[in-house]
């Protein structure tokens, strides 16, 4: 599969014209540039980084080093929030004037997936990294969404102005003692900062619960990803929180914890 997607990407072409033409014949143009991206791909580089694009939520969006590759059991945090606002959760069900927040937004691929879904909702996103902040408006542009989508130079939530009904991340979440687990090409390639959390994995998910729980007006929602190695634990940081839920993803594994702040509206 890596090799026929770098093969379209070298080509220029799609699926359908590749399976139509059996019979097309590299020029050696073409067979250099093929065999250089395969040598890339050989040494580990993810094919991601190599076509500088990955699909998320039917986005095509361009990525590079600087930003974590959006995958698919992300897109949970996204049917989360849709799950909430046609649970009545959300004010009322109404898109309108909710305040939403993308905590390290990457890419954009969580913010951009919000704002397809969610018209007339203000949402802002925030990451630490400069690198990142481009990709993610880049990506806002590319997709006419650049209008929708207040990006925030932050590290969480410092600076963005409460209250807010939503907040959706994908923090990093993984132990430096799960190191050896992790794919080499992970480990490697994508930006440690988004992938690795501290020894225990849950340092920078508890500081986003103490942010989220002044950010958010009362009867808000957080909807955080995490791993399963750590979904008691995450548990447990929430225990003053309402209606915690967790959300396990295609292979069974504990992906998303949603949860709601105590408070008058929605209690």
């Amino acid at each position: 599969m890596n090799a026929e997607l770098l093969l379209r990407f070298v080509l220029g072409c799609d699926r359908a014209y590749l399976f139509a033409h059996p019979e097309r014949e590299l020029s050696s143009d073409e067979e250099s540039r093929y065999g250089a991206v395969l040598a890339e791909r050989i040494r580990g580089v993810p094919a991601q980084y190599i076509t500088g694009h990955q699909e998320f939520w039917g986005m095509d969006l361009v990525v590079t080093p600087a930003v974590l590759i959006p995958r698919p059991e992300t897109e949970h945090l996204i049917e989360t929030a849709l799950e909430l606002r046609s649970s009545d959760l959300l004010l009322g069900g109404s898109a309108a004037h909710l305040r939403i927040a993308d905590v390290g937004t990457g890419s954009g691929c969580i913010a951009l997936a919000l704002a397809k879904e969610f018209p007339g909702a203000e949402i802002h996103a925030t990451d630490v990294s400069p690198a990142a902040l481009e990709i993610a408006r880049a990506n806002a542009a590319r997709l006419q969404l650049e209008r929708r989508i207040q990006f925030h130079r932050a590290d969480l939530l410092a600076s963005l102005t409460p209250p807010f009904d939503l907040i959706v991340s994908n923090p990093p979440y993984v132990s430096e003692a799960e190191e050896d687990q992790v794919q080499l090409e992970v480990r490697r390639f994508e930006p440690r900062s988004a992938v690795f959390a501290g020894p225990e994995g849950t340092e920078v998910i508890a500081r986003l619960i103490s942010a989220a729980h002044e950010s958010l007006r009362p009867g808000g929602w957080l909807v955080l990803e995490m791993s399963g190695t750590i979904a008691d634990q995450v548990s447990e940081l929430l225990k003053d929180w309402k209606h915690v839920q967790v959300t396990a993803d295609l292979q069974s594994i504990p992906r998303v914890i949603r949860a709601q702040k105590p408070g008058s509206e929605g209690d």
